[in-house]
């Protein structure tokens, strides 16, 4: 009965066309606003899945690190029972140390990952090889895997034409020695492939073999930096942290993808509520343009209101139907946004309409994902505020008196 009474109200003319105006202009605010969040929305959880995909193609879906210090130490007893956790489809052994690379006069330092022949089953990497193979080779004869800025930080070479470079590296040494030189010690590897996976990883990281690394580091025989390891389809890590953590001791800690890289992630998200809430703030002033034309609107149906009073109608069923049709502006207005941004999201996901500037990206559009809770999100909140903004004029068109004339 109250919504027929907003919908009489709302369709009806009005003695001062501004009311119409207005109301108008308040549902095009709306639904332009809500249409702005959903797209926003949208956008952001289609870089933040593509960063993701590119970043778990590097990072295990769980990690074994140090508890204090650079390294720990797990025997091979331990390393097995772990392996045959239930849920964990493989584990890699990691020795991981900065390092100084030389090729002729070209010099960059990179974070180098010294991996076990598991390393390729656990990781996405062999996947991004866009030139060469991924092999590593051995303690005697290893071999070295760059990310595409390192290769070009360094000069090497992977053509068929001519020899592959081979590359000297510097590693500290675990050992401390008041002789600078002794304290440092130097190989020579062979490049063998380069990665390309995301900028700030392909500028960092070169992968060779783990005998190499900790022979030249002189880490002991059960003693790494890391363990990287692979969960079974459908297997939560939380559920077998603890398990993890029992074998290892209090030397370690476990981590998931999130808490590896759990500054980007938190980042990411603020950054897509922070536009949120400033486009939420449109629709905090449509709520103004809201509270002009149904006050207007009271004006204009007082005498409507003395008739509904005098026939047996509360104050508070008065005050339902001015509620009621600020809800309807609200809801004309964010349904229609949200079908909008509906609409323009998925011709953006089938014709990539909307290009990325400058060319350097992995792709060149907007990459988009549309979410249901974002969806009610916008529009529980579109409505909410439609239905704040609506409550001071409803309250006054309900007190107003009987006024038959």
């Amino acid at each position: 009965m109250h919504f027929k009474f907003a919908l009489r109200y709302f369709k009806a003319k009005k003695s001062a066309h501004a009311i119409n105006i207005i109301a108008w202009v308040t549902v095009t605010v709306i639904a332009f606003a809500t249409c702005c969040q959903m797209l926003v929305l949208s956008v952001f959880n289609g870089f933040e899945d593509l960063v993701k995909s590119l970043y778990s193609s590097f990072y295990s879906d769980m990690k074994i690190i140090p508890a204090s210090g650079k390294t720990f130490t797990l025997t091979a007893a331990q390393i097995n029972e772990i392996r045959h956790q239930p849920g964990i489809a493989g584990i890699s052994m990691v020795a991981e140390e900065k390092a100084l690379l030389q090729n002729d006069d070209a010099q960059t330092v990179v974070s180098l990952k010294g991996v076990d022949e598991n390393y390729k089953n656990i990781s996405g990497v062999p996947a991004h090889i866009s030139a060469g193979v991924f092999e590593t080779g051995d303690a005697d004869t290893p071999r070295l895997v760059l990310g595409y800025g390192v290769q070009g930080a360094v000069s090497v070479s992977l053509s068929e034409a001519f020899p592959a470079s081979t590359v000297t590296v510097i590693l500290p040494k675990k050992t401390v020695s008041s002789d600078a030189a002794d304290a440092m010690s130097e190989g020579n590897i062979k490049a063998a492939g380069v990665f390309s996976i995301q900028q700030e990883i392909d500028n960092q990281f070169a992968i060779t073999d783990i005998g190499f690394v900790k022979r030249q580091t002189n880490m002991g025989p059960d003693e790494y930096s890391s363990a990287e390891i692979k969960l079974r389809p459908g297997v939560v890590a939380e559920d077998i942290k603890n398990s993890i953590k029992k074998i290892g001791g209090s030397s370690v800690n476990v981590q998931d993808r999130y808490e590896q890289n759990s500054n980007l992630y938190s980042t990411m998200r603020l950054e897509k509520w922070a536009v949120y809430a400033v486009l939420t703030l449109i629709l905090i002033i449509a709520a103004f343009n809201m509270v002009s034309a149904l006050t207007m609107l009271v004006l204009e149906k007082r005498k409507d209101i003395s008739i509904l009073r005098s026939m047996g109608t509360t104050r508070n069923g008065i005050r339902k139907i001015f509620l009621s049709e600020g809800l309807l502006l609200g809801i004309i207005g964010t349904g229609s946004g949200i079908l909008l941004a509906l609409i323009l999201c998925l011709l953006q996901m089938k014709f990539h309409w909307i290009k990325l500037q400058g060319g350097s990206f992995l792709i060149d559009y907007f990459p988009v994902k549309m979410l249901l809770p974002d969806f009610l999100m916008v529009a529980c909140t579109a409505v909410a505020i439609a239905f704040i903004a609506s409550w001071f004029p409803a309250n006054k068109a309900s007190g107003q008196k009987i006024a038959l004339k």
